[in-house]
């Protein structure tokens, strides 16, 4: 009889997240047996999110079954998946010291979980912890592949190729498939006659082709229509989220003439023209939702005391098809049925203009093989510019947890794009300061304690 998969969530309190996925794999028949190891270090979460796993299989009527573990290495030994889905420090105390600490010099950030200061305090809490469950992959599932849904995406990513290269992993986001979705939206066409490929790294990718199926089975490119809509204020069109009418990635793509994978109010703190001081017009003429990520938080906490209650009350919990790419992978490497994904992985040569051992965001192909990037060679130079700014900064942060090297950080918030453009460097420096002394225990010992003198 042919063995089911086992399958470990790493962060299983992240419940909707985890239901999503859960909900997808066992809608496929071959993983419709698994095991589902749900390990958190939230006792309540955790319980609530066994509660929805036995429910889902109830619902579907499948032979899954779902074990909880406290231990991350019991609950990885023999894995064959393992997903990753966490933050390290949560809402409080970390998100908000991310935002209100900057606040204080007069730099202000939309969502901070992925460049900027943000960032780089988010990849120095969060690597440690990637670390410690390669090195538990290693010891009971060295051939399971990580599938991490954890932000700085391409920080992490990068860092556990540099420090734990024989690890399969794969870094994952819905922003590419997501973002096209939206666009087909913006014009009107089903989104299922839209053909695209998307190439750079996680959260700065853009569509090198976005292309419109005819009648006769040619394409058209759409980049025309997309600039024509936006001048004539047919796009964007209103979007699940009021506070982020996504004007920002629509102005990018009449400057740079391609359209960026992630949202606009994450793009607009990727780069150094749209949250300046004293520039109030040009956070009303975007749309720019400065604190957005905050008050998502707050709304999502909200969200999950009637949601929990809900999902423990219910008989059934019903289904749909995610966008998520978890399953898929899944599936592909357990029976060799191909597929092809968007993923985060060493670009090992992928993007050429690119550096070798940068995180790059690309088409891959899955098999029972694994994951394969595929080549797409040199990106036209006004994106691998821009994408180099924000390169920078990862490669400072990866380079100081790699070498516990204090003055890294700094370089790193030095080198990037919206700090520089608001602050001198005395005023990086002590933000620098004032941030690790904030953070304290959450971050790696060798980080813990700000500067107390500047470089010579």
């Amino acid at each position: 009889m042919a063995r089911n998969p086992r399958i470990t969530f790493i962060g299983a309190g992240s419940t909707v997240f985890m239901k999503n996925i859960v909900g997808d794999v066992l809608q496929r028949p071959a993983l419709s047996g698994a095991t589902i190891a749900l390990m958190d270090i939230n006792p309540q979460r955790l319980e609530e999110s066994a509660v929805v796993v036995n429910k889902l299989i109830a619902t579907l009527g499948v032979k899954a079954k779902a074990e909880t573990y406290s231990d991350q290495r019991k609950a990885l030994k023999g894995a064959d998946f393992v997903v990753v889905a966490f933050q390290i420090g949560g809402y409080e105390p970390c998100t908000v010291t991310d935002f209100e600490v900057p606040k204080k010099y007069g730099l202000r950030q939309t969502i901070a979980d992925t460049l900027g200061v943000g960032g780089i305090m988010r990849g120095l809490r969060t690597v440690p912890h990637l670390w410690n469950i390669c090195e538990d992959m290693l010891a009971v599932c060295p051939e399971a592949i990580m599938l991490q849904y954890v932000n700085p995406m391409a920080i992490n990513t990068w860092a556990i190729a540099e420090k734990y290269p024989t690890i399969k992993q794969v870094g994952l986001c819905h922003s590419v498939q997501g973002t096209a979705m939206e666009l087909a939206h913006d014009l009107d066409l089903p989104y299922e006659e839209i053909r695209y490929r998307s190439a750079g790294i996680n959260h700065m990718a853009f569509y090198l082709k976005f292309e419109h199926r005819q009648p006769d089975g040619t394409y058209r490119d759409l980049y025309p229509d997309l600039v024509r809509a936006y001048r004539e204020g047919r796009a964007p069109k209103p979007g699940w989220n009021p506070r982020c009418p996504n004007k920002v990635r629509y102005e990018m793509l009449t400057r740079l003439g391609y359209f960026v994978t992630e949202s606009s109010e994450h793009f607009a703190e990727y780069t150094p023209y749209f949250i300046k001081d004293g520039r109030g017009d040009l956070i009303e003429k975007y749309g720019i939702p400065l604190d957005e990520y905050p008050k998502r938080c707050i709304e999502q906490i909200e969200r999950w005391k009637g949601q929990a209650e809900a999902y423990r009350s219910a008989d059934r919990i019903e289904v749909e098809q995610s966008k998520e790419y978890a399953s898929s992978i899944m599936n592909s490497v357990w029976t060799g049925e191909p597929s092809v994904i968007y993923g985060n992985v060493r670009n090992n040569g992928c993007i050429t203009s690119l550096p070798s051992d940068c995180a790059a965001e690309v088409p891959c192909l899955v098999d029972a093989s694994g994951i394969q990037p595929t080549y797409i060679g040199d990106l036209p130079p006004q994106l691998t510019a821009l994408i180099r700014t924000n390169i920078n900064v990862q490669e400072l942060t990866v380079r100081a947890l790699m070498s516990e090297n204090r003055e890294h950080i700094y370089h790193a918030a030095m080198m990037d794009p919206h700090t520089a453009a608001e602050l001198d460097l005395d005023q990086i420096w002590s933000l620098v300061d004032d941030l690790l002394a904030a953070h304290g225990d959450w971050l790696p010992a060798w980080a813990r304690t700000g500067r107390k003198t500047q470089a010579a």
